[in-house]
């Protein structure tokens, strides 16, 4: 994440009551309530890790041992265990 230029993009005036409370130092502007998006929006790897888990769930089902997935998958044995305990939950529903 890149940053701007406050005298870009805001009035004298309000860079000047901004530096009462910070001067000099880099701030973080959060985005409006109604503008947020959710983790992924912007690309496809949120589906990317979805069809991912769910290959090493049905592999898991066909027998795979947790550490072959791991392996496979070049994720930690921990991982595998947290993606199928997830896979599980979600599949029950």
């Amino acid at each position: 994440m890149g940053y701007i230029r406050a005298e870009e993009i805001l009035p004298v005036e309000i860079i000047e009551l901004i530096q009462k409370y910070v001067d000099g130092t880099n701030i973080y502007i959060p985005r409006k309530q109604e503008n947020k998006q959710q983790w992924g929006a912007k690309t496809s790897y949120k589906y990317e890790l979805q069809n991912r888990n769910q290959s090493i769930y049905r592999d898991y089902l066909s027998g795979m041992a947790i550490c072959e997935l791991a392996k496979d998958y070049y994720l930690s044995e921990k991982s595998i265990q947290r993606i199928i305990r997830q896979e599980k939950l979600s599949n029950v529903s």
